[in-house]
C-alpha cells in the first residue's frame, strides 16, 4: 500500500510540474503591444458604448459656396506666401490684392521685409485686430 500512496505521488508531482508553465502578460490593444486584428473590434465597442452623437446641421447651397470660396481664398493666400515664409524665393511685392475679406474678417498683408511676413486680421464685426509675424527661415 505504501508502494502505491508512493507511486501516485510521484506521479500526481510529475504531472503537476509538467502543466505548470510560466504566466506571460499579452496586451490586448494594438496600441500598446497587441494584435492588430483586435483594433478594428475594440473600435467597434468604442463606438457602441459613445452615447454623444455630433449635431448634423444642414447647410443651405448658398453657405456651402460661400464657405467653399472662403477656404480657396484663404488657401490662395498661403500657396502665395508660401515660398517667401520658407526662403525659397526673396522676392514679394506687397501690392493691390494684399487685402482679403473672408466673412467676417478682414486680411491684410501689412509688411513683407527680408526677416518677416506681417498679417493683419481684422474682425469686422467687433474690429478686434490679430497681427501675425510670420519669420522667414532661410
Amino acid at each position: 500500500m505504501k508502494k502505491l500512496i508512493l507511486a501516485c505521488a510521484v506521479c500526481m508531482s510529475i504531472t503537476n510540474y509538467a502543466q505548470g508553465t510560466e504566466l506571460v502578460y499579452t496586451p490586448i490593444n494594438p496600441s500598446f503591444g497587441g494584435s492588430a486584428m483586435n483594433g478594428s473590434f475594440l473600435l467597434s465597442k468604442a463606438q457602441g458604448q459613445n452615447k454623444h452623437k455630433a449635431d448634423l446641421s444642414e447647410k443651405s447651397f448658398e453657405e456651402k459656396v460661400s464657405e467653399a470660396l472662403e477656404r480657396a481664398t484663404l488657401s490662395d493666400i498661403v500657396s502665395k506666401y508660401k515660398d517667401t515664409v520658407l526662403g525659397e524665393d526673396q522676392n514679394i511685392n506687397v501690392g493691390e490684392d494684399t487685402t482679403f475679406i473672408s466673412g467676417d474678417y478682414q486680411i491684410d498683408i501689412v509688411s513683407a521685409n527680408s526677416d518677416t511676413i506681417t498679417i493683419q486680421i481684422t474682425d469686422l464685426l467687433s474690429n478686434k485686430i490679430t497681427i501675425i509675424e510670420i519669420p522667414k527661415f532661410g
